[in-house]
Formats: structure tokens, sequence, C-alpha cells
């Protein structure tokens, strides 16, 4: 019984504290709005509209003028790699053009990206 109860724990404790919440993630995602639009046929702006980011491979959004280094990236984007992305974008494709050092706290990426799933279908 003591063994059962320390899974049950560490099942629980291991759980997430909170579910992504796209509603606050809107919210979260304003300063990101300086450089980005979300809708669809939202124009680029200093960074590449994201509407339909999902899926598509990186570097490849037609009319954006990406860096070398995004261009030649060599993925898809999917809720990880945008998670990663927006944590620390030197960090997943060094030498891209976003000057913007991340988003620190895991909460608030999993809004953002809970955000940006809902927002750019």
């Amino acid at each position: 019984m003591r063994v059962l109860s320390f899974f049950v724990c560490a099942l629980v404790a291991g759980a997430p504290a909170f579910a992504a919440d796209p509603v606050q993630g809107k919210r979260q995602f304003a300063p990101c709005a300086a450089c980005h639009t979300v809708e669809a046929g939202g124009p680029d702006k200093i960074g590449p509209n994201l509407h339909g980011v999902f899926g598509r491979v990186a570097g490849t959004k037609p009319g954006y003028a990406y860096s070398t280094a995004m261009k030649k990236a060599g993925f898809a984007w999917d809720e990880a790699k945008v998670a990663a992305y927006i944590a620390k974008p030197q960090g997943l494709v060094p030498g891209n053009k976003m000057s913007f050092a991340g988003v620190v706290k895991d909460d608030v990426r999993d809004n953002i990206v809970a955000y940006l799933k809902d927002a750019t279908k």
C-alpha cells in the first residue's frame, strides 16, 4: 500500500498545476502583437503574421523576408517548437532576426501557445 501511495503522489505532483488558458494567453501575447499579427490575411510587421503557423515549415511563409538561419531551420512548427522558440528564440534557431530574449515562465508560454493554437487556425 505504501508503494501505491508513493506512485499516486508522484503522479499528482507531476501533473501541471494549471491548464493552459488561451484567454490569458491572448493578454500575455499583447507585447508580441507589436511585431506579429495572428488573423487570416493580417499583415506582416517586423515579424511575420502567425496565422497558419502550426504545421508550416519554419521560414517559409510567402512574402516575409526571413533570416537565412530561419530558412535553414528545417522543422515544422508544432506546440513544442513554438514553446521552445518563445522560451529562447536564439536558442532554438541561432542567428534568427527576432531580438526578443524570451518568455521565462512556463505557464505564460503555455498560455501563449494555447492562444496561438486557437487564434491562428
